[in-house]
């Protein structure tokens, strides 16, 4: 009676994670067997690879790497990683039916017996195209304003550390101030205040505003590096990361 009881809710279990299994569409989840041989396939699997559960279970996973990664034998090298470390993980180009291709990430793992026989893979595959899109796109926006800022001539616009050394140096601040950024990037930003102003701490007193309040707004004197001064207008706004940490500040004056 307890061996039918145990038998049961096995079996119960098993139907309760093919249902959970096959209400996934947000990633493909099936399984492999030893030999790389589709054996099953859920609707994430359908909806972003374009095949029917009767047009790919019994075919060989390899149809979904692209003809790069045949011929460097990737789909075999997955499965012995999987096999040899118990996880084979990465991302990279894969094959939908229509012959698109998309950005996956993709996680094997083996289903072995308690003696050590592997039965097969499991396998997770997420489609991670747009948020690959987004990177990208966030990426030349970022190469197009680095552009933008190092051709501004009119305005001196560089970059400070948390700690006030330079990082960066446009165009603008290099005609300003006469520094090329060879000479002032790593430097201290406080080499452009008069020594009256460094002796009163004015640099410290300019970032501690801008770390306090978010923004530095103020006229004064500055120093060029052939020791002439000017008057400037100058702006220090922190820079924070995601999670409200101060990683350095932007500064502009003209």
């Amino acid at each position: 009676m307890e061996e039918n009881d145990r038998l049961a809710a096995s079996q119960s279990d098993e139907g309760r994670y093919r249902l959970l299994v096959e209400a996934v569409t947000d990633y493909a989840i099936y399984m492999l067997d030893p030999e790389g041989i589709v054996s099953s396939w859920n609707p994430g699997a359908r909806r972003f690879k374009g095949y029917a559960s009767d047009e790919i279970i019994g075919q060989h996973f390899s149809r979904f790497y692209t003809e790069e990664d045949l011929a460097r034998g990737l789909p075999a090298r997955a499965l012995e990683i999987a096999r040899r470390e118990g996880k084979f993980e990465s991302e990279g180009w894969r094959v939908r039916k229509d012959g698109s291709r998309f950005w996956a990430h993709v996680i094997i793992d083996p289903v072995v017996r308690p003696d050590g026989e592997v039965l097969g893979f499991a396998k997770i595959t997420r489609d991670l195209t747009e948020r690959r899109e987004a990177e990208a796109g966030l990426r030349a926006s970022q190469e197009q304003f680095r552009l933008l800022v190092q051709g501004v001539t009119d305005y001196a616009i560089y970059m400070l550390d948390a700690h006030g050394n330079v990082p960066s140096w446009n165009a603008g601040a290099q005609r300003i101030k006469g520094y090329t950024p060879v000479e002032i990037i790593g430097e201290h930003f406080s080499r452009f205040y008069t020594p009256a102003d460094r002796l009163a701490g004015e640099p410290q007193k300019a970032l501690e505003t801008a770390r306090r309040e978010g923004r530095f707004e103020k006229e004064g004197t500055r120093v060029r590096k052939d020791g002439s001064t000017f008057t400037a207008h100058v702006i220090i706004d922190a820079i924070h990361d995601d999670h409200g940490s101060l990683i350095g500040f932007a500064t502009e004056h003209d």
